[in-house]
């Protein structure tokens, strides 16, 4: 019986192997068949000039183009062609498999991989990718909501090559993933972890050590991230350009102050809704940061003239200003805007309650308001009145113009200022008018809308 047994398994074995045999030369025809152009055009130009073609398709073209032959298919997925890929436009839904199947087809040639708002996609398709795209360099993971810090080990150890990471509103990610970073990947020089909560002053400080190439910073949202992780990006990554502290609200001057002193080359600053801050901070950066281009500051209410007029006299290339609730400002800063910022673009004075015909009179007078400026917020400055549309009809450059709530602003008023920009976009709301009182009874007590309210 046994030799017979031996029999059988021999045999059976045999089997086996001429049915692995016959699916390899069928894979084998398969794949020289894929080699064999079908079609006109492929066969009068080279591979190599199809393929660079190729390179400059998105993902829904290259997937289309794949349908049209089986070369055609080949051709279209050779990792060369995926050197930059961008799901967020293409699917959102994208599940890991998807991912971990592209990892495997483009190993070294891809660079950049955007998978934004995928929040099918985990931590083990990460790991995927880390272990086979060892050259990416662009990465966002911004909105994953399953990526955890068991993703980003894999890609410090992995990808040394990082140069920009995207984890805003990943949830799950803490210091850990901020450690890792700064131990495998030196050459960082863009991390976004707005919306990261986990996030300490701990965790950046381990970063900016490891990694003091960064350029680009952003903790929006961030709630731990204190004076201290501030002044230790200002120790280690002196060359910051952009740097987003929007809603780190235990911030203060102390920080701002060591950021305006070591970065220099600082461009543009978000720092609304940190209301600790003072003109301490504006003096700073008007002293050391001449190259300053966009300062975001609303909510700041404790800066005033004094900060501005600092700012206007020493940062002449001020093109955005986000100005936003600070509600001690007066015409002065207007009119030292007018003279000293001559390529301010953006200006944002919103609930700026102080501000009056006359200082947007100085604003449109200066060099800014004819050549560059483009979009000018006046929602809920009450003191605002027709005059300053008069004064606005200069601004040739004028875009967008919002007045919500500016209660003195009539319709001819705007209608006069369409006529004179007839590109314009005015934003404004006007409150239904009270319906006058009826000759058979009484005036009602509350128009429409109040008995609405």
């Amino acid at each position: 019986m046994t030799a017979r047994n031996g029999e059988r398994e021999k045999g059976s074995g045999k089997e086996q192997n001429e049915k692995m045999n016959q699916s390899q030369l069928a894979r084998n025809r398969f794949e020289k068949s894929c080699m064999i152009p079908d079609d006109e055009i492929s066969r009068k130009l080279p591979k190599e000039i199809l393929l660079r073609i190729l390179s400059y398709l998105d993902v829904t073209s290259l997937c289309r183009c794949g349908q049209v032959s089986r070369y055609w298919n080949m051709l279209a997925l050779d990792g060369s062609n995926w050197q930059k890929i961008d799901l967020f436009d293409f699917q959102r839904d994208i599940e890991g498999p998807v991912i971990e199947n592209i990892s495997l087809r483009c190993g070294g040639f891809l660079k950049y991989l955007r998978l934004r708002g995928c929040q099918s996609v985990g931590s083990q398709s990460i790991r995927t990718l880390a272990q086979h795209c060892h050259n990416i360099e662009h990465l966002d993971l911004s909105e994953c909501k399953k990526i955890s810090d068991v993703a980003i080990q894999p890609l410090s150890k992995h990808c040394a090559k990082l140069i920009a990471i995207n984890l805003e509103s990943c949830s799950q990610i803490s210091d850990s993933s901020l450690k890792a970073l700064s131990d495998g990947c030196p050459n960082l020089a863009e991390i976004n972890v707005s919306w990261c909560n986990l996030i300490t002053e701990n965790g950046v400080e381990a970063l900016a050590r490891g990694c003091n190439k960064i350029k680009k910073f952003s903790s929006k949202g961030c709630k731990q991230v204190n004076d201290r992780a501030v002044i230790a990006l200002a120790l280690y990554c002196p060359g910051i350009e952009v740097l987003n502290l929007h809603s780190c609200d235990s911030i203060t001057d102390a920080s701002i102050s060591k950021i305006a002193e070591k970065c220099i080359n600082l461009k543009q600053l978000c720092v609304s809704k940190c209301t600790e801050l003072t003109d301490q901070s504006l003096i700073a950066l008007s002293t050391n940061n001449h190259y300053l281009n966009t300062l975001e500051v609303a909510g700041c209410a404790h800066f005033t003239d004094t900060g501005f007029i600092a700012l206007a006299k020493n940062c002449k290339f001020l093109e955005r200003m986000d100005l936003e609730e600070c509600s001690l400002i007066t015409d002065a800063t207007l009119l030292n805007l007018a003279m000293g910022c001559p390529s301010l673009e953006k200006l944002t004075l919103s609930h700026c309650e102080l501000i009056t015909d006359e200082g947007i009179r100085q604003l449109a007078g200066g060099g800014c308001a004819a050549e560059s400026l483009s979009v000018l917020e006046l929602d809920n400055c009450p003191l605002i009145t027709d005059a300053t549309l008069e004064h606005l009809i200069s601004c040739h450059n004028l875009q967008r113009i919002e007045l919500y709530d500016c209660q003195l602003i009539s319709r001819n008023a705007i209608r006069r200022l369409r006529n004179h920009l007839p590109n314009i976009k005015v934003h404004a709301y006007f409150a239904p008018v009270t319906p006058p009182p009826t000759a058979n009874g009484p005036r009602p007590r509350y128009c429409r809308c109040c008995e609405i309210l």
